[in-house]
């Protein structure tokens, strides 16, 4: 089942990656949510998913980097587009190769995290931001300098900051993930689920052990054969654990109700004590979006896989003992 999750994460990357020139979309935003939840289930990132898992993140926070009402982090003081400079931060350490490209990513993150900022007139934040941004490294001296000017004048329309625009910013992620795609939309769910299929003879004749030839003006084959590959993994696997289908809810139509009948990836589910850090957010979740939003709250909460019925439960049980 844990393969089963990990494929199905995989699979949710490649649609976020799809679908983030859409960005506020609704497609975007369903896969945004099942990424959300399988990365939500893990109870420690596998070494060969690092990379997936941080690009889902960042996705998911350069997406929604203008809206500083939303929070991402237990500090509240930390934006969107910090966030995600901490997640692009963990992806350049798993790759080298693209030293010019992640330096220009990241030097247009740091300086929209200023922008969004001063856009909102929040100048005293944006210079908060700054110190929290930058070392004492010269490297990183020129662009400190030259923010640190840009805000003391209180003007969000001068010409650095429109230059280094956040239309720019998306296009140079958007980059990025062309080449994660190329480099890893290979065979591999179809190639690793036919392996999985063999060695528990399970009995496949559809699929066999070789690469699926994939039509470059037809990417919606590898798209059905995926969805096809997935469906049938996934279905055998719940049948080996005397699961229904319908009870695990894994179809790839069906996984953005998940969160709200309360069904994981998994066999089965310990029950979980609630912690301080989840009543925190929870709290902040209430006073973020108000009582009974609680599917908004459990979509932009940091819950350890959690449903909005527990936190429902939750926030009755916390009232009960006041």
């Amino acid at each position: 089942e844990a393969v089963a999750a990990e494929w199905m994460l995989e699979f949710a990357c490649s649609c976020l990656c799809r679908h983030f020139a859409e960005q506020i979309g609704a497609e975007f935003q369903r896969w945004r949510d099942v990424a959300k939840a399988l990365i939500n289930g893990l109870s420690q990132i596998p070494p060969h998913q690092k990379k997936t898992v941080y690009l889902c993140q960042l996705l998911i926070r350069i997406a929604q980097g203008k809206n500083l009402g939303l929070q991402f982090e237990n500090d509240q003081r930390i934006s969107p587009l910090e966030s995600a400079l901490s997640f692009w931060t963990l992806l350049e350490r798993e790759e080298i190769k693209l030293e010019k490209l992640h330096e220009d990513i990241r030097r247009l993150i740091q300086i929209q995290i200023v922008a969004v900022h001063m856009e909102n007139r929040y100048f005293k934040e944006a210079a908060e931001v700054l110190e929290r941004m930058f070392t004492d490294s010269e490297s990183d001296k020129p662009l400190r300098v030259k923010l640190a000017t840009i805000i003391k004048t209180k003007d969000p329309y001068v010409p650095l900051l429109q230059s280094f625009s956040y239309s720019l910013l998306i296009n140079k992620i958007k980059s990025y993930v062309e080449l994660f795609m190329k480099e890893n939309e290979t065979n591999f769910l179809i190639q690793e689920a036919t392996k999985q299929v063999v060695s528990k003879g399970l009995g496949a004749t559809a699929l066999q052990n070789r690469p699926v030839e994939v039509n470059e003006n037809d990417k919606s084959d590898l798209e059905t054969k995926r969805r096809f590959v997935l469906s049938f993994i996934l279905l055998r696997m719940c049948q080996d654990c005397n699961m229904k289908l319908a009870e695990q809810k894994v179809g790839l139509n069906n996984m953005q109700t998940a969160g709200k009948n309360g069904v994981s990836l998994a066999c089965s589910r310990k029950r979980q004590r609630w912690t301080y850090k989840e009543d925190l957010e929870l709290k902040w979740g209430i006073r973020e979006f108000g009582v009974g939003n609680w599917a908004k709250i459990l979509i932009h909460g940091n819950f350890n896989n959690r449903t909005s019925v527990m936190l429902k439960d939750r926030w009755r049980t916390l009232n009960k003992d006041k």
